[in-house]
């Protein structure tokens, strides 16, 4: 439930971020026969090779045929950082609202928003008929669109840009971290960690904290 007395909000980023060392496509894609393409597409991606478009097509039309119901039971094995659930409850506690901005399919993202309590989470979504993917996209979803989905979650909520923090750890989050008052490279890429204007390195979410902290009160 949210508060009417929230003060800011933070968005948090999934893949390499919440999902360590690796991506929820990938993952998911171990099941779906397609995981050593997807993963050097996804290396491609983050060097600039291919665009954000081009994988996501390779990467849906390794669904065609899957049943919604089953990639849910999957997903109850996504591996995550720890602390997700402390974090969560710490910015709630301390008026902010915690929100996922990814690049995650939209079946992860409300796996994720249900599982852990998130107020909101965007991505591109695959298209399915009859309960069943179809190995097409519905709607696509880059950077600058996750970027475009935080402000617009802000403003919903009444807050300025500079009330809002980013924590993520690479090229999809680079937008985002210039639209936001703090950003929190976390676990990054040498890119995201050059823009940030914090860097934190662990295996747990809940040392992104003493930054989100600061942002607590400078807002209130």
């Amino acid at each position: 439930m949210l508060s009417s007395d929230h003060v800011g909000a933070v968005f948090l980023d999934v893949d390499g971020t919440l999902v360590p060392g690796t991506s929820s496509s990938v993952f998911l894609a171990g099941f779906l026969g397609h995981r050593d393409e997807l993963a050097k597409a996804e290396d491609a991606y983050a060097c600039g090779a291919l665009d954000n478009r081009q994988v996501s097509e390779l990467d849906a039309a390794g669904w065609a045929g899957m049943s919604e119901e089953q990639i849910s039971d999957w997903l109850d094995g996504l591996p995550l950082v720890s602390g997700i659930t402390e974090t969560v409850v710490w910015c709630r506690q301390n008026g902010l609202v915690p929100v996922l901005a990814t690049l995650a399919w939209s079946p992860v993202g409300s796996y994720l928003t249900d599982r852990f309590g998130f107020h909101a989470f965007c991505g591109p979504r695959l298209e399915s008929i009859d309960g069943r993917f179809t190995g097409r996209v519905a709607r696509h979803f880059d950077e600058y669109d996750k970027r475009d989905f935080a402000l617009a979650q802000a403003r919903e909520l009444g807050l300025a840009p500079h009330a809002c923090a980013a924590v993520g750890d690479s090229r999809s989050d680079l937008p985002l971290f210039a639209a936001v008052e703090l950003s929190v490279a976390f676990n990054a890429s040498a890119g995201a960690r050059a823009v940030a204007t914090a860097t934190v390195d662990d295996d747990d979410l809940r040392s992104v904290l003493p930054a989100l902290s600061c942002l607590v009160t400078a807002t209130r």
